[in-house]
C-alpha cells in the first residue's frame, strides 16, 4: 500500500443509517441488514470497522439513527472498536448532511483540515488489501484538494448500479483519475456497452475527502446544508457516549445525497478505480453473486435440503429445516416468522413487500420476533387476547429501567441465572427455579448482577400489552 504519511492520518466516517429493506425477512428496520452476519462471521459494521482500523486511521465517527445507537455501540464494543463519536441523527437527511456532520466535528479535532474515509455500513469487500492500497493512491490527492471517489471495475453489464466514466488520469497521482462523468443506473443495452467501453465503473459510494475540501464545496453548492448542520452541532448536547445534535436544526437541513449534491457538480471530482470484490449487498440475489456454490450453482446457509435444484440461493435462520425441491433461479429465505419465496432476477422486488405490510400495519416489516435492548433481549414465545410469554435475557451486570404498567401485572421465572428484583420497596434475590409476581401498577427493576446472562420467562397478562404501556421513572441508558 501507498504510504500514508502522519499528517495524512486518514479518519473513517461509517455511515449507519440504511433499513436494508431488500433484505427482508432477515432484515428489519429495528435490526437492518448492517447488524447482520450476511457474509461472514462479523456483522457487516463489525466488518467496515475492522477493516479501516490500524495506525494509518483514526477512530471511526458512526452516524446512525436514535433507535439503533445501543446496537451500533455494543457491535462495536464486541470487536474492541472505540468510536470517536456516534453522531445520532434525530431524522434522515441522506448522506450529504451526514457527511457534513462529520466533517465539522473532524475540523474541531483537526482544524487544518483531515482526511475523511466515507463508507457505508453495509458493503462487502472481499478483497480488504486491495481496498486499502487504492485508499493509499487516493489519499495524496485527497490531501491536495481532490473529492475521490473508489470505482469498481464492472465484471458484468450490471443495471443496478450507477457508473462513474474514469477521465484522464491525475499525472502526479498515481492511479487517480478526474471524473469525467457519473451516470445514473442505465438499461441493459447501455451497461453491455459500458462494459466494452472499459472506462466506466461502478460508482461504490464510498469517498476519500479532505473535511475542509468538502465543506468548501458543499457550501459553494448547497450552502444550507452547511448551515444547518452548523446549528444542529451548535445545539447538540451529550447523551451516555452518543452525540445527540439539535433536531430542528438538522430537520431544517434539504436531504440530499453526496453524489447529487457535490459530486457531480465539482470540478475536483476524483476516481481510483479497484477491483476488491466489491458488493453493495442490495438485494439477495448480490448474496447469491459472491457465496461458495456447489456443482448446481447453488449457495445455502442453515439447515436447507436441496433436491434437483440448481442456481438457487436458500438460506434458513433460528435452526428451521428448510427443504428446497425441482426449481430454480430461486431465492428461499426462512426465519421463525416469515419465509421469502422470490425469483432471483426479481430480488429487488422484496421492498414492495415490505411495503405492504407497512400499508397493513403488521409488525414483520420492523420487528423480529427477537428484540435487542441495551441490556439484552426479548423473545415472543406466545400470545393470547390477555396475555403473552416472552424469554427475556438480561446480560451480566445488566438492568432494565425502573418502571411500571398500568395495564399489566407480570410473572418471572428464572431458568438460568440470578436475578435482583425491586418489587416496590422490596429486593429481593430470585434464583433458577423460582418466579416472582409483579401486580399491576408496581414499581419495579428487573437487574442480573451475576458473571452470567440471566434468562427468565415473563408472562404478561391484562387488557392491554403493548411496550407503549411502560412508564420509566429511572434509566440507566436515558430513556426515562
Amino acid at each position: 500500500m501507498t504510504a500514508v504519511s502522519p499528517a495524512r492520518i486518514i479518519t473513517p466516517v461509517i455511515l449507519s443509517g440504511g433499513s436494508g429493506s431488500r433484505l427482508w425477512p432477515l432484515s428489519r428496520s429495528s435490526y437492518p441488514k448492517q447488524f447482520l452476519p450476511l457474509a461472514g462471521q462479523l456483522t457487516m459494521i463489525q466488518e467496515t470497522a475492522k477493516r479501516v482500523s490500524g495506525e494509518r486511521f483514526a477512530a471511526p465517527f458512526i452516524i446512525c439513527n436514535e433507535e439503533h445507537r445501543f446496537i451500533v455501540a455494543e457491535q462495536l464494543r464486541s470487536t474492541s472498536v472505540e468510536p470517536a463519536d456516534i453522531i445520532l441523527e434525530p431524522v434522515a437527511r441522506n448522506t450529504a448532511p451526514a457527511v457534513c456532520l462529520a466533517a465539522l466535528r473532524i475540523l474541531e479535532e483537526t482544524p487544518d483540515g483531515g482526511l475523511m474515509l466515507v463508507m457505508p455500513s453495509d458493503h462487502v469487500i472481499t478483497a480488504p488489501e486491495r481496498f486499502l492500497e487504492a485508499v493509499g493512491k487516493a489519499a495524496s490527492a485527497a490531501a491536495a484538494g481532490a473529492l475521490v471517489t473508489f470505482g469498481i471495475t464492472p465484471s458484468q453489464p450490471e443495471t443496478g448500479y450507477g457508473y462513474i466514466k474514469a477521465g484522464t488520469p491525475l499525472g502526479v497521482h498515481d492511479g487517480v483519475h478526474a471524473v469525467e462523468r457519473f451516470v445514473e443506473k442505465p438499461d441493459q443495452a447501455t451497461a453491455e456497452s459500458y462494459l466494452t467501453n472499459g472506462s466506466y465503473l461502478w460508482n461504490s459510494g464510498i469517498f476519500l475527502l479532505s473535511a475542509a475540501a468538502y465543506l468548501t464545496e458543499l457550501e459553494r453548492f448547497n450552502p444550507a446544508i452547511v448551515d444547518a448542520c452548523r446549528r444542529a452541532l451548535a445545539a447538540s448536547r451529550r447523551d451516555l457516549t452518543f452525540l445527540r445534535v439539535g433536531a430542528e436544526a438538522f430537520a431544517a437541513s434539504p436531504s440530499d445525497s453526496i453524489d447529487y449534491a457535490v459530486m457531480e457538480k465539482t470540478g475536483h471530482a476524483a476516481v481510483v478505480p479497484v477491483d476488491m470484490g466489491w458488493s453493495d449487498v442490495g438485494a439477495w440475489s448480490a448474496l447469491w453473486d459472491i457465496a461458495e456454490k456447489d456443482g448446481q450453482g447453488n449457495a445455502t446457509k442453515g439447515d436447507v435440503v436441496l433436491s434437483d435444484a440448481r442456481n438457487v440461493y436458500a438460506r434458513s435462520e433460528d435452526g428451521l429445516l428448510v427443504a428446497v425441491v425441482g426449481v430454480e433461479n430461486v431465492v428461499v429465505v426462512a426465519t421463525d416468522d416469515a419465509v421469502l419465496v422470490a425469483e432471483r432476477d426479481r430480488a429487488q422486488e422484496v421492498k414492495q413487500v415490505v411495503e405492504r405490510l407497512k400499508a397493513d400495519r403488521r409488525n414483520e416489516h420492523a420487528l423480529h420476533t427477537t428484540v435487542h435492548r441495551p441490556w439484552g433481549c426479548y423473545r415472543g414465545v406466545d400470545r393470547g387476547d390477555r396475555f403473552q410469554v416472552k424469554r427475556i435475557t438480561v446480560k451480566p451486570g445488566e438492568k432494565l429501567s425502573l418502571q411500571m404498567h398500568y395495564h399489566r401485572a407480570e410473572h418471572w421465572i428464572v431458568v438460568e441465572g440470578t436475578a435482583l428484583v425491586t418489587r416496590g420497596e422490596e429486593k429481593v434475590f430470585v434464583y433458577e427455579n423460582q418466579s416472582v409476581y409483579i401486580p399491576m401498577g408496581t414499581v419495579h427493576r428487573l437487574e442480573n448482577p451475576g458473571k452470567v446472562p440471566l434468562h427468565l420467562i415473563e408472562v404478561q397478562s391484562g387488557g392491554y400489552l403493548g411496550e407503549d404501556d411502560i412508564v420509566r421513572l429511572d434509566d440507566s441508558y436515558a430513556r426515562a
